[in-house]
């Protein structure tokens, strides 16, 4: 059983470039965690349940392969009822489409016009979806006089493929309201940028923009090169934007 418990948290935790930032994420000691991992203690019942809370699963990982776990009853793409609407067509985003590691991305802000969003996201795999995760500049959120923690700073999304490109839908940790991006890849400048919009899920107001254009780029899955791109994660000027990133954002056309 703890062989079988510590091969499945090794898999879980592939997606995640630090075990040290997991530890950390999850509020379990590194030490502890390594033994959970090497199958050499199993975590109380409380630490257990968040373990699968956050991971998305259940009890079942101290038994049986992760691979072979059936969705939960609440897995919404898989529901009966969706039943050839969502499914492979939709979660099976190949790699070549859409690969894993990090990117980064701006996008104009949606409290300052006149300013971007330079952010940095983590995309992964697990049971046959892919997955988005990033926080929030903490400079956005200082300015806007919110919380600072790395737990409300935090956004996760499920990515989807679409005809032209793909989809993500993101939200905050118990938040009733997301973002939908649409990308398709980009080919004039490099084969590693996607181009699209993230619309927000807001009532019609007369100022601030619902929409905005964005632009992905895939660094690769190496920390050592995310890493310079999250130190410049922001809310920044024109001036701070990679010169391609401007044109394909075209901060002096309306959206349309």
């Amino acid at each position: 059983m703890r062989e079988v418990f510590g091969k499945n948290l090794r898999l879980l935790s592939q997606g995640y470039p630090s075990i040290s930032g997991l530890c950390r994420d999850l509020g379990i000691n590194r030490t502890q965690f390594n033994r959970y991992m090497s199958g050499e203690s199993f975590p109380r019942p409380d630490v257990l349940h968040r373990i699968c809370g956050f991971f998305g699963t259940d009890a079942r990982i101290l038994l049986e392969p992760v691979a072979n776990l059936q969705p939960a009853a609440g897995d919404m793409v898989n529901h009966p009822f969706l039943s050839g609407f969502f499914g492979d067509a939709t979660t099976g985003v190949s790699e070549t489409l859409f690969p894993s590691g990090f990117y980064r991305f701006a996008r104009r802000s949606f409290v300052e016009a006149h300013r971007f969003v330079l952010g940095l996201v983590h995309i992964s795999r697990a049971n046959g979806y892919t997955f988005l995760r990033g926080f929030e500049p903490r400079n956005a959120v200082r300015e806007q006089g919110l919380s600072m923690a790395s737990r409300d700073r935090e956004y996760r999304g499920i990515v989807m493929r679409q005809e032209e490109g793909i989809m993500a839908v993101v939200t905050h940790r118990a938040s009733l309201s997301c973002s939908f991006n649409f990308l398709t890849p980009e080919t004039a400048f490099q084969s590693n940028l996607w181009e699209g919009y993230a619309s927000r899920t807001v009532r019609e107001k007369v100022t601030g923009d619902r929409v905005a254009r964005m632009v992905y780029e895939h660094l690769g899955s190496d920390l050592a090169r995310a890493l310079p791109a999250a130190r410049q994660t922001g809310v920044v000027g024109t001036d701070k934007l990679p010169p391609f990133y401007v044109h394909l954002l075209r901060p002096d056309e309306p959206f349309r």
